[in-house]
């Protein structure tokens, strides 16, 4: 067990420093939370109860959103259930509020408290009922308690740090195989934006646009995974067949693909596509989003063939060194060529999900990403010399850009301020890369020993 974690702590270092951003963001966005909906309505029915017994009148003010309606109804209902009088579920704005009173009071109608949520409770009209309306001096506003609670563990926002992770890990997976053979992919944020425009001109153009059914939009999304897959190849085709160098490769592609999505939608969001289309990436399974569903189904994949196949170990050998790995009988070229066209289709991927979580398909995806998929693998420890990284490792990178997003935005951070922060985090990551790989760790560990036995 001790060698087991061991190996797991020098494998996945990041996985404890994502753990201490996590504490971090924690600790930085603990606010007073204000319960709504049916739960809060239950808190606040049982202290009706408490208060004023079940002979009370009470009147319900709520608004106009899905969790005040929700919290209105469930009130109504178990108030009712325990015998106590509803005069009246109201709201909306203030002066439907104000006129419901006002003709409480005139008819001089019984009103042992007003039930509300916390943004309801502020309004004067509410908070001031008292003081305007002698004959409701004694009427009680009762909301729902307040608790302190971080933002950034709310069930909400940790689905939002899923989802936005998601697209960037599952484009990370094909990154981490071409960093790993000592290559390097800049066209995967322009394929996002390929991928997008293409899948939803597909389903518009070939399948009925919004009435699309599930079988075009499947087709959309193949088309796009595909084109994006073919781009991957001419990547590979330049840096096998004529040995040119991936980085100014890939940089030509990005530059095409950006051109290709502006070309096919000229330079407008697509946004013909059926409603449906958004579950493919907002949709639940068991309550997880479908597109972190697709992010741990194919990770887990990657991790197999990563580590239990021959393909896997192909991989390694060529970043590692591709001389050696040709005479060993590895098909060299043929495994840049996968890498690549995995680079590209996953990008693809990311598109598609990118596209179904938008509603539409936009040559303006993707900016940047490339940046963000790079950071997160060499974070993950994927090294850019090649030959070494961990799938998992990427995952763990991806979440850990993911969790330092959001956080700043949780703390309201200027988003100039996250790009000082983002590049610093990009400079630090390839640091240590670049440290590992020249032992500038067992050096600096060397010279304190040594200073230490002279001293």
């Amino acid at each position: 067990m001790k060698q087991t974690l061991s190996r797991f702590a020098a494998d996945y270092s990041m996985f404890f420093v994502l753990l201490l951003l996590c504490l971090f963001f924690s600790l930085m966005t603990i606010d007073a939370q204000h319960p709504s909906g049916s739960e809060a309505a239950e808190e606040v029915a049982n202290e009706i109860i408490a208060q004023q017994g079940t002979k009370a009148s009470v009147l319900i003010v709520a608004g106009k959103s899905r969790e005040d309606i929700a919290f209105a109804n469930a009130l109504a209902r178990r108030l009712e259930a325990s015998g106590v009088t509803v005069l009246e579920s109201t709201g909306s704005n203030p002066s439907q509020v104000r006129e419901n009173l006002e003709a409480l009071a005139v008819a001089e109608a019984p009103l042992s408290a007003i039930a509300c949520t916390e943004t309801i409770s502020k309004w004067s009209v509410v908070s001031g009922a008292a003081d305007k309306y002698p004959a409701f001096s004694r009427v009680a506003v009762i909301k729902p308690k307040s608790y302190l609670f971080p933002d950034f563990l709310k069930a909400g926002n940790l689905k939002n740090v899923a989802g936005q992770s998601a697209v960037f890990a599952i484009i990370a997976i094909g990154m981490t195989l071409v960093i790993i053979t000592a290559g390097i992919d800049l066209s995967v944020g322009s394929l996002v934006a390929l991928s997008a425009v293409s899948a939803a001109l597909v389903i518009r153009d070939c399948f009925g646009g919004a009435s699309a059914g599930p079988g075009g939009m499947l087709a959309g999304a193949a088309a796009a995974v595909a084109l994006c897959g073919l781009v991957g190849l001419l990547s590979g085709v330049m840096v096998t067949a004529f040995g040119m160098p991936p980085f100014i490769v890939t940089l030509a592609t990005m530059s095409i693909a950006r051109g290709l999505a502006q070309i096919l939608s000229r330079g407008q969001s697509i946004y013909q596509v059926p409603e449906d289309f958004s579950w493919l990436a907002t949709g639940n399974s068991l309550g997880v989003p479908n597109e972190v569903v697709v992010m741990v189904v194919l990770y887990l994949i990657a991790h197999f063939v990563m580590t239990r196949t021959t393909f896997g170990r192909w991989v390694y050998a060529v970043g590692g060194n591709r001389e050696a790995a040709r005479l060993s009988g590895v098909p060299v070229f043929a495994v840049l060529l996968l890498v690549y066209v995995l680079s590209g289709a996953l990008a693809g991927v990311g598109g598609v999900m990118e596209a179904s979580r938008l509603g539409s398909g936009s040559p303006l995806y993707g900016n940047m990403y490339e940046l963000y998929v790079i950071t997160a693998v060499v974070v993950g420890g994927t090294s850019l010399a090649g030959g070494e990284g961990k799938i998992f490792g990427t995952l763990i990178g991806a979440l850990t850009i993911a969790v330092i997003r959001n956080g700043m935005n949780l703390m309201n951070i200027e988003s100039y301020t996250q790009g000082v922060v983002m590049g610093v985090l990009i400079l630090a990551a390839v640091l240590i890369d670049a440290g590992k790989r020249k032992g500038y760790g067992r050096r600096v560990l060397g010279s304190l020993f040594a200073f230490g036995r002279v001293r």
